[in-house]
């Protein structure tokens, strides 16, 4: 099935970033908000508490389903905005290679940033996303 995210890649910009600069949608293409993707369990209960990894794959597998549901899979996400309640950079880094790992080849162009607070008990990460879709 063809894709309708298309990543593009700058010359002239850094390559120390792990992501694509940009992406690309056709204008028939079915674009799907996410919500942020947090890492709680069915139950309601945060996951992984006082993990930073744990939450990010958490959060990571949560939003898989968002995209399933929605007819959708990590490939068709265009771009990402990860969150991570912490002022230490290290803390963003664990974070950010948990989610980079879960997208592989298809390296959306992202926002990692560290917050004050979000929104449930003892969450340390929600990622944020967009997904562009050619319906058949």
């Amino acid at each position: 099935m063809p894709r309708a995210v298309t990543l593009i890649r700058s010359a002239a910009l850094s390559d120390v970033a792990e992501y694509a600069y940009a992406a690309t949608a056709p204008a028939e293409a079915r674009l799907i908000f996410l919500a942020g993707a947090c890492p709680l369990n069915e139950d309601g209960s945060t996951a992984a508490v006082g993990d930073y990894a744990g939450q990010a794959a958490k959060a990571v597998e949560n939003m898989r389903t968002a995209l399933k549901d929605a007819g959708a899979s990590l490939d068709d996400v265009i771009s990402t905005r990860v969150l991570v309640a912490s002022t230490r950079q290290e803390d963003l880094g664990t974070a950010w290679k948990v989610v980079r790992d879960a997208f592989g080849d298809h390296d959306v162009p992202s926002t990692l940033m560290g917050v004050t607070v979000l929104g449930y008990h003892d969450q340390l990460v929600e990622i944020e996303s967009v997904a562009a879709v050619l319906d058949a």
